[in-house]
């Protein structure tokens, strides 16, 4: 179990380096561990109707927003969790699944797109004792162009990237992903930008279906 755990450590450490690497697309100020949002956004319509459909899981958190610790523990959960659910959801589109081009929601069909798979992930870790402020859904342009939805995970050691696409859990700035907006850590209701994609000031992210 030592040497287990060793092999973890050592794993974080080189995945956490990584980091190091000049990769950001975020606009504003950034570090190299960190996204740094600016000012508040427009709200995705996709939120709004998710919170119109369960109230109980928008309310504001009390707690003052903080930052999630990084041991190996919280690393394996975070593996564990974006593997669990990378591989329990069928990707499909809203327009294909409830007709519409956004939709969020649960993947209470087993199926869903990127929203579904974020908010599966956001609502495990919750229940695994995550701070809320620490889990924050953010828009993205992916690899590809196109609008997507990925959890980002704000710790003590940097900011990390769940997502559908890929069942790596890989720092902010080795993501490939542009940033346009996401949650604010305070205020999981108000959105804040990180940068504007030329030419897509709207983004919408169920453009991808949620292939890996």
């Amino acid at each position: 179990m030592t040497s287990r755990r060793n092999w973890i450590g050592a794993a974080f450490l080189a995945i956490a380096a990584m980091g190091l690497a000049p990769a950001a697309k975020a606009a504003g100020t950034t570090d190299l561990a960190h996204l740094h949002a600016g000012e508040p956004s427009r709200t995705p319509i996709g939120w709004a109707q998710f919170c119109a459909d369960n109230p109980s899981d928008c309310r504001v958190s009390r707690s003052p927003a903080s930052a999630a610790r990084l041991d190996d523990r919280s690393w394996s959960e975070l593996l564990a969790v974006n593997l669990k659910y990378n591989k329990a959801i069928e990707p499909i589109t809203d327009q294909d699944q409830f007709g519409v081009i956004e939709n969020w929601g649960y993947a209470t069909s087993g199926k869903g797109d990127c929203e579904d798979y974020v908010l599966e992930k956001r609502r495990e870790l919750i229940r695994r004792g995550w701070p809320m402020s620490a889990l924050l859904i953010t828009v993205v342009i992916d690899k590809e162009g196109g609008g997507h939805a990925v959890l980002t995970v704000v710790t003590d050691r940097g900011e990390f990237i769940l997502d559908n696409q890929t069942d790596k859990v890989l720092p902010w700035s080795k993501s490939g992903l542009t940033f346009i907006r996401r949650q604010s850590p305070a205020d999981q209701n108000v959105w804040l930008d990180l940068g504007r994609f030329l030419g897509r000031p709207d983004v919408v992210t169920a453009a991808i279906a949620g292939a890996r």
